[in-house]
């Protein structure tokens, strides 16, 4: 009884000044973060949108839903639905302009989640290279719908005339003050700290235990054939099992292996690896409700479908990239 306490004991010993120190990181980011978005910071960054309408034969007005986008994901779709359930855009239209969503859909969780949340937990290093390679994958999609959209449309897939009876409202449209923007950000800050701390907490525990107790490279040695085909060590397999379900408990997984098992560019191509997998569980989790709620089932499927299969191939390219003997 005496060896268990002992044991817990220099397991909590080990654990706690890790998480007091990523939480406190978490707290300030996260704070900061959602004060700049209720400031309108990413408003700004989204300002680019009207650059990327013309050049896709569509309005200046789609806009006004990317610019959106980058502030609420949901309000950005449902400006985007509005328009096309007006007559504004017709499907093909809305497709092109739901793709050059997603630059600006990263942008708003560049500032909610990867800068706050996961770079402190992966490091300044990993962190930033995986942050990079998720906005570089995200700008390509949006380019993608850019060079789509001057090719595939034209006047025929937007009638102009319909958005006499748009309603369109933006960001610009916070009535809020300064104290209550200021609260509104810490009363999300906190709740961002209540669903992940505690996650943190066991994911944490877990990891510490099981390399101070096991051989991590012996429990994962089975998977070596198949790592070792992608130049990955094998202690990848439990990280990428573990991002497939939750990304933020998998990073924390990869944070608490042992260090030189991963160089920059295999931790990165992990986590890529495995957000490619999380689709699968995302998908039911999060896009068919989400999508489905906004479009219905039919246009839905399609949105989820083309979101879906940019992804899979702009990932899929960045991980040969991280990969590649040639560098």
């Amino acid at each position: 009884m005496q060896s268990v306490a002992a044991e817990l004991s220099t397991l909590l010993a080990e654990v706690a000044p890790r998480l007091a120190r990523i939480t406190a990181f978490i707290a300030g980011g996260v704070f900061a973060a959602n004060v700049a978005v209720a400031f309108g910071l990413v408003r700004y960054v989204a300002g680019l949108a009207g650059w990327l309408t013309r050049p896709a034969n569509l309005p200046d007005e789609v806009g006004t839903a990317i610019l959106t986008t980058a502030a609420s994901t949901t309000a950005g779709y449902a400006t985007l639905a509005e328009f096309r359930e007006s007559g504004l855009l017709d499907d093909r239209a809305t497709l092109v302009a739901v793709t050059m969503n997603t630059f600006f859909g990263f942008v708003q969780h560049v500032f909610t989640y990867y800068v706050p949340v996961l770079i402190p937990i992966l490091g300044v290093t990993t962190g930033a290279v995986y942050v990079g390679a998720r906005a570089g994958i995200a700008l390509l999609i949006t380019v993608t719908g850019v060079v789509a959209g001057g090719f595939l449309l034209s006047e025929s897939n937007v009638d102009r005339a319909a958005l006499a009876d748009v309603e369109a409202t933006g960001p610009e449209d916070d009535d809020r003050t300064d104290r209550e923007r200021v609260r509104d950000a810490a009363g999300k800050s906190w709740r961002t700290l209540r669903r992940i701390v505690p996650r943190l907490a066991v994911v944490y525990t877990l990891v510490i235990w099981l390399v101070t107790t096991y051989d991590v490279a012996a429990l994962t040695s089975v998977a070596e054939p198949i790592t070792s085909v992608l130049g990955l060590p094998g202690a990848a397999v439990p990280v990428i099992a573990v991002f497939t379900l939750d990304t933020t408990a998998g990073a924390a997984t990869l944070a608490g292996t042992e260090a030189g098992i991963f160089t920059t560019r295999t931790a990165v191509a992990s986590l890529l690896i495995g957000s490619i997998l999380s689709f699968a569980v995302s998908t039911f989790r999060r896009s068919i409700p989400f999508q489905y709620g906004i479009w219905g089932p039919s246009f839905g499927t399609k949105v989820i479908a083309v979101n879906t299969a940019l992804k899979l191939v702009f990932i899929s390219a960045t991980v040969a990239l991280l990969l590649a003997p040639v560098w």
